[in-house]
């Protein structure tokens, strides 16, 4: 594996799961894979879990880890092509990239959505700059479009406490009060079309998410009704797809609740945190049996590990 910014950057995506079960079994037993190799963590936008689990899965596989915060810790970088560069940022990513790719023999990349402009978001532009001038692999920490570290714990998890060899899984969107990127909910929809479930996306009007990213999940609009039987339940707020990064609803009674929860088939409660208590899902839902919330941020370690080892594996050939 040369990058991984997407699915497509996966040979098998069974075998990455499994990689990432082992890794949870025996973390160390790799540790010779990253000696003397270096990855550097990126972050245009803050994070917890993703800089956390990632740095120490390259450390359970021996690398030298490096974080840099872009635009606190370095020059800000320009990314489009052919400017004149007399504004805010310092450099431009030819030069940065490229030089990081001397020091690093990874780099991870994390920069969100702005909502202000969809083509330009969904061109993946910072991402694309990377992967053309580093010089080496690039890895996801989420991008405008998609989150694959957070959805392939997301995998992980499912399939660790899955009870049926087909379960039905609901993305469900949430209430929030401001305009959150579709990321998460892109990116969760992709993985779970390429595993053995049965996907069912719910929603209020004005919040399709984009038909490359939904595939064959069914959409309901009733989020009762797509509930009744779920085995787990993926809760994420995200903004219009549509009427780009606008807040078209506020409900709270889209909110989840126990009650809901009994909809399900004994259903298991997700969530990519961080969460808003009380606002998107209660603290009854939350502090009970069914959240997986925990088990989810967890994995996110050795989904990162997975991923650097075949990287890693990818380099020596």
């Amino acid at each position: 594996m040369n990058h991984f910014i997407s699915p497509q950057d996966v040979p098998d995506l069974n075998q990455l799961i499994t990689g990432g079960i082992v890794a949870k079994r025996n973390p160390f037993a790799d540790k010779q894979l990253g000696e003397n190799k270096t990855i550097g963590l990126l972050f245009f936008n803050s994070s917890l879990r993703t800089r956390l689990s990632t740095q120490k899965a390259a450390q359970n596989l021996g690398m030298n880890v490096i974080v840099l915060n872009v635009s606190q810790d370095s020059w800000g970088l320009e990314m489009e092509e052919g400017v004149v560069m007399n504004g805010a940022n310092a450099e431009h990513v030819k030069e940065a990239a490229a030089v990081i790719g001397q020091y690093c023999d990874i780099i991870g990349v994390r920069s969100f959505a702005k909502l202000q402009d969809r083509d330009a978001d969904y061109s993946e532009l910072v991402f694309q700059q990377f992967r053309k001038y580093a010089g080496v692999p690039i890895v996801n920490l989420e991008s405008a479009t998609r989150h694959p570290l957070q959805s392939l714990a997301d995998c992980i998890t499912i399939e660790e406490f899955k009870v049926k060899a087909r379960p039905k899984v609901v993305l469900t969107w949430l209430p929030h009060f401001k305009a959150l990127p579709q990321a998460v909910a892109n990116s969760f929809c992709e993985w779970m079309n390429g595993m053995d479930v049965e996907l069912v996306v719910t929603h209020p009007e004005g919040y399709d998410l984009a038909p490359e990213f939904l595939g064959k999940a069914e959409v309901l609009h009733d989020q009762n009704k797509a509930l009744e039987g779920a085995d787990f339940v993926y809760g994420k707020n995200w903004s219009s797809y549509t009427s780009y990064g606008q807040v078209l609803v506020n409900d709270p009674a889209w909110m989840m609740t126990e009650e809901k929860m009994a909809r399900t088939d004994n259903g298991k409660f997700m969530h990519c945190l961080p969460v808003r208590r009380n606002v998107k899902v209660t603290d009854a839902v939350l502090d009970s049996p069914r959240a997986l919330v925990i088990e989810q941020a967890a994995n996110r370690e050795w989904a990162a590990q997975a991923v650097l080892k075949e990287i890693l594996l990818g380099m020596q050939e």
